[in-house]
């Protein structure tokens, strides 16, 4: 609520590790617009359907993502991403399952963030390789601007060929 209230005009502010419905619900009411999750709830993603926000619910297995999409899943977090082969598990799972947009969290960092947007990722989550403690610690938002520039540039190469 603080960082919708100091920030809401000017970012998309979400919600992450959601865990179960309740929750989702207290984010939402907070000025959340988007709601992330490492599991997959069916809960969560009826109520973000009700409040039309944006849910990106976990999953690793096939079964898992295609029942996160099926359910209304707006993207699929694919968690952790690395667990399973990295770029070559997303273009796996993509064969059978094109329809589904996957965005891959765990193991993306600047040398692998193309790779994954050419295994047919629809975006990638970037944590600690983006945002580090150290970062926020110092406040050096230049970096964090500067970081975020190369990982679009990346991205932007990587989806034009």
């Amino acid at each position: 609520k603080q960082i919708v209230d100091a920030f809401g005009d000017t970012v998309l502010v979400g919600a992450g590790t959601i865990l179960d419905c309740e929750t989702a619900r207290m984010a939402i009411l907070a000025g959340a617009e988007f709601l992330v999750a490492p599991i997959l709830d069916p809960a969560s993603i009826r109520l973000c359907r009700r409040y039309a926000k944006i849910i990106m619910p976990g999953a690793l297995t096939p079964t898992e993502i295609l029942k996160a999409w099926e359910l209304g899943a707006d993207f699929v977090k694919i968690f952790p991403a690395d667990a399973l082969g990295g770029p070559a598990y997303i273009k796996a799972v993509k064969a059978p399952l094109p329809q589904v947009d996957m965005i891959p969290t765990g193991g993306v960092d600047i040398g692998t963030a193309a790779d994954f947007i050419r295994a047919g990722a629809a975006a990638v989550g970037v944590g600690g390789a983006l945002i580090g403690k150290q970062i926020v610690a110092a406040g050096d938002w230049e970096l964090l601007s500067e970081k975020t520039a190369e990982f679009l540039q990346v991205i932007g190469t990587a989806r034009q060929g």
